[in-house]
């Protein structure tokens, strides 16, 4: 097996991931935050979203799919363009308002198409390449792409279970 379908497994997984965690949840059910400083199901889908499009967009030299696609102007966020969440305060997890999951999963999944498709391009030796000079030892293709693998699947992971907190109070 190349690594390469190891990473394309280990993305499709987000994806099973994120539908299941939206599937089925209305606006109330998306910005419930447990704590006014806690973040919702909304902002941890579209935080980890944001940064696999921004990351991966990055390391390819490809267009942010938030950007090119116009998914910002579909979300209408009061944020700057280039927001991937990074840093946010309270206040600022709560400008991550959606109407729908149906917003949220049609950008993870326009997200998806281009990661993927950046991985199938994929050979061996591209994982050693220098993608981040700025840190030492400096950042290779394949650690960035195992590093937002890591972020997302802990953001989604949150996700699952603030849902699972939301059903349990719901019983």
């Amino acid at each position: 097996m190349h690594a390469k379908d190891i990473l394309i497994d280990g993305y499709g997984r987000i994806q099973e991931e994120v539908h299941a965690a939206l599937d089925g949840l209305g606006p109330d059910e998306l910005h419930h935050r447990p704590a006014s400083d806690a973040n919702s199901i909304a902002w941890l889908v579209w935080h980890l979203t944001r940064v696999q499009d921004d990351h991966i967009a990055d390391a390819f030299d490809l267009e942010q799919v938030w950007l090119a696609q116009g998914w910002e102007k579909r979300f209408g966020l009061d944020l700057p363009p280039r927001d991937h969440g990074y840093g946010h305060t309270p206040a600022k997890v709560a400008k991550v308002q959606v109407e729908s999951a149906d917003l949220l999963t049609g950008y993870y999944d326009a997200v998806h198409a281009q990661t993927l498709g950046a991985l199938r391009s994929l050979a061996a030796k591209d994982l050693e390449r220098i993608v981040d000079e700025r840190w030492d030892p400096p950042v290779t293709l394949g650690v960035r792409l195992v590093s937002v693998l890591s972020d997302d699947l802990q953001h989604i992971g949150q996700a699952a279970y603030l849902r699972g907190l939301l059903q349990s109070a719901a019983a």
